[in-house]
């Protein structure tokens, strides 16, 4: 049975499973199967008492928690500027998607959302970031950025497309998806 979704789950571990997830937890342990990457087990000590630091931990009463890794991906639109540039958007890995936007700029705050929806969508598979060309007048004038909003999206630190205005996320899918087939 393949976790596919990120949850917490808790369960007692006893002798005769008296529920699924116990079963399943029972059965698991039992034919020793491979732990998912994605999920770290850990366990703590019930009390049994009011006071936590007389209680001694048995056998019966640890209970086991399963605890999601995957807030550990970037799913949120990180702010570059000159100082980071290089380590964050050339030096990634992953590929980039890059906002150059001012927040004086109406159509900037317009695509906004859709770069957060978009970090959401894509987290661990691309890295959402935002320039602020007034604060990062070199970053835009090296890759000649003339009007905002901007993007570009790098990969393996080579500037691969650019999208020019407030675009519909359908137009910015599009471009990301073309390149994470690559």
């Amino acid at each position: 049975m393949a976790l596919e979704t990120c949850f917490q789950m808790s369960t007692i571990a006893s002798t005769t499973p008296t529920n699924s997830r116990a079963r399943f937890f029972s059965y698991k342990e039992k034919h020793n199967l491979p732990a998912n990457s994605g999920l770290k087990r850990a366990i703590s000590a019930l009390s049994s008492s009011s006071t936590p630091s007389t209680s001694i931990p048995s056998a019966n009463n640890r209970r086991k928690r399963f605890i999601c890794q995957a807030k550990n991906a970037v799913d949120e639109v990180l702010v570059v500027n000159d100082a980071n540039w290089d380590s964050m958007v050339i030096g990634c890995g992953t590929p980039v998607l890059v906002d150059f936007w001012a927040p004086w700029c109406g159509p900037c705050r317009m695509i906004a959302p859709i770069i957060d929806e978009l970090a959401k969508d894509y987290a661990g598979k691309i890295i959402c970031c935002k320039v602020n060309t007034d604060e990062c007048p070199n970053i835009a004038s090296k890759y000649g950025i003339r009007s905002i909003p901007t993007v570009l999206f790098f990969k393996n630190g080579d500037k691969k497309e650019s999208v020019i205005g407030a675009v519909p996320k359908s137009t910015l899918c599009g471009i990301i998806d073309k390149y994470l087939e690559m």
